[in-house]
Parts: structure tokens; sequence; C-alpha cells
């Protein structure tokens, strides 16, 4: 958890796949702990083609049975099947600037009080990601989402990466 936090969440990897990846892993977090998605992250990576969008647009029942069956992962039909949706909902987004572009143009003008878990602009992210053919990605996970990107600083005012 400490390398996570020190080298990776709040941190922007702006490419379509590692945008991809959080907003999949921030989904299957929904409900558990972000533990539990750190420490199954590796079989997650394996199991959805290091996730390579393409790759799992093109899933089909075989490949979601597969997952299901898979106990180094979440095996929750809903998360499941919407990973699989939102990756076709991102290959649809390219036509009009991309999921990068897409999620980016929801950055808050200016950070949320640490203690936040909600604002006006996950609220408006996750509306239009569900216009736009995604689940699983309401306004609290789109926030955590926003953070983990690093939309904003996430850090809390006492930490040492608050200022970065």
């Amino acid at each position: 958890m400490q390398s996570y936090h020190d080298d990776e969440w709040g941190r922007s990897e702006p490419t379509e796949q590692a945008y991809f990846e959080r907003l999949t892993l921030e989904a299957f977090q929904s409900g558990l702990s972000w533990a539990t998605i750190l420490a199954k992250r590796p079989r997650f990576r394996e199991v959805f083609a290091e996730f390579d969008v393409d790759a799992i647009a093109d899933f089909g029942p075989t490949e979601e049975e597969a997952l299901m069956a898979d106990a180094g992962i979440v095996r929750n039909r809903l998360k499941v099947t919407s990973t699989i949706r939102n990756a076709q909902a991102t290959v649809a987004l390219r036509d009009s600037g991309g999921l990068v572009a897409f999620v980016d143009q929801f950055r808050p003008p200016v950070a949320p009080p640490y203690e936040t878990t909600l604002t006006a602009e996950s609220q408006a992210l996750s509306k239009a990601l569900k216009k736009a053919g995604f689940a699983f990605v309401g306004p609290t996970t789109m926030h955590a989402l926003m953070q983990a990107l690093g939309l904003f600083n996430p850090h809390h005012p006492d930490c040492y990466l608050a200022e970065m």
C-alpha cells in the first residue's frame, strides 16, 4: 500500500490503457477494500490482457465465463460484464478524442477538500460516462478515479506529497 501511495496514486499516466485500468480497478473496488484489489492487480492485468481495450472489447461469453471462474480476481458478474462493456465504450470514444480527453475535461478547477468523496465534477463525469455507454461508474467511484489519476492532488495536507 505504501508503494502504491508513494509511487502511483495521484499521478497521471495519460494513456488510454492506464486510464482504462484505473477505471476498471476502481469499479471492482466498489464495496471492497483497496488492499484487496491491489493484491489481485497482477491477476487482473493477466486476465484482462494487460488492460488492452481492443482485446477486452472482443471478449465474449467464453471469456466472461473464464473470468467468473477465476478465483484470482473479484468474481462479480456485474463488474466483469461492465468491464467488457466499458472497453467497447472506450473504443467508441476514440472517434471523439478518446478516453483520456473525455475524462480530463472533468478535472476540477481546484482540488476539493481532502475528506470529500463526491464532487460536482465526479457527478458530471459519471453522468457523461453513462451516457457514453459505460457502466459501474457511479459518482463516488468517479471521484476515486479522479484521485487515482491525479486530476487533482488527493493527498492529505499533512502528507509529504501534498505539495507535488
